[in-house]
């Protein structure tokens, strides 16, 4: 079954708003684990404008499931895998001031600067994952620099998903396929919900791990946090 990991981005953005320590971002890591989540997931940012770095060393010690870190591998991010040690470390290739997250790794491009950090993280014992589009010559270049994990960059297929569900999906099974003979396990996330997650996951029923943020965490603002977790899990396990 593919597991679900919390992005707790959100809540930590909502607190900042504020001041403060309201809501508690540790704390709800811990209750979204309570109820369910299989891991937790941030996205520590330059700026702060969320994940601070000193959640990051909070988080540490609080989660008890797969502690997944997202980022840009420049020299602070490293610094926050090495002295943390996450379960995954998810390469993204953002710019400093990007609002989110809006596009995949040339992996052939990239492909000394990818097999450096995947051989580090190897060697840390941290598992390696590479966000990426479905272009099938960057799934093969992340076959290329010794990555563990591709991480499907969901954007487009979740803006195309209501107008013809069969054709946003097409590409990502493709890719999918693809990275499943090359032996590479297969993450995905960004902007899935609870409307197309469900379909995703049942034609692509090998997927590893979705981690999903915005989406679960407006939801929990009219449903509950427990509630919606529940709710997540249940799509997962039921698209099997």
């Amino acid at each position: 079954m593919a597991k679900l990991s919390v992005n707790v981005n959100k809540i930590a953005t909502l607190r900042n708003a504020r001041g403060g320590n309201i809501p508690n971002v540790t704390q709800v890591a811990i209750d979204c684990e309570r109820f369910g989540a299989e891991g937790i997931t941030i996205h520590p940012r330059p700026d702060e404008r969320h994940i601070t770095t000193q959640d990051v060393y909070d988080l540490k010690e609080v989660v008890t499931t797969e502690f997944n870190i997202e980022g840009y591998p420049d020299e602070r991010f490293l610094k926050l895998i090495k002295e943390n040690l996450p379960t995954q470390a998810t390469l993204v290739p953002d710019p400093p001031g990007i609002l989110t997250s809006n596009a995949g790794w040339d992996t052939v491009k990239n492909k000394v600067l990818l097999t450096d950090i995947c051989l580090e993280l190897k060697s840390l014992g941290v598992r390696s994952a590479i966000f990426v589009d479905t272009k099938i010559s960057n799934i093969e270049g992340a076959a290329d620099v010794g990555v563990d994990r591709i991480e499907l960059y969901t954007g487009p297929y979740s803006s195309q998903y209501s107008n013809n569900a069969e054709g946003a999906i097409k590409p990502y099974l493709e890719a999918a396929k693809r990275a499943k003979d090359l032996g590479i396990e297969i993450n995905a996330g960004h902007d899935l919900n609870l409307h197309n997650l469900g379909y995703f996951k049942r034609t692509i029923p090998w997927l590893k791990e979705v981690s999903i943020g915005h989406a679960l965490i407006a939801d929990a603002l009219y449903f509950g946090l427990e509630y919606t977790i529940e709710q997540y899990k249940k799509l997962l396990i039921e698209s099997k």
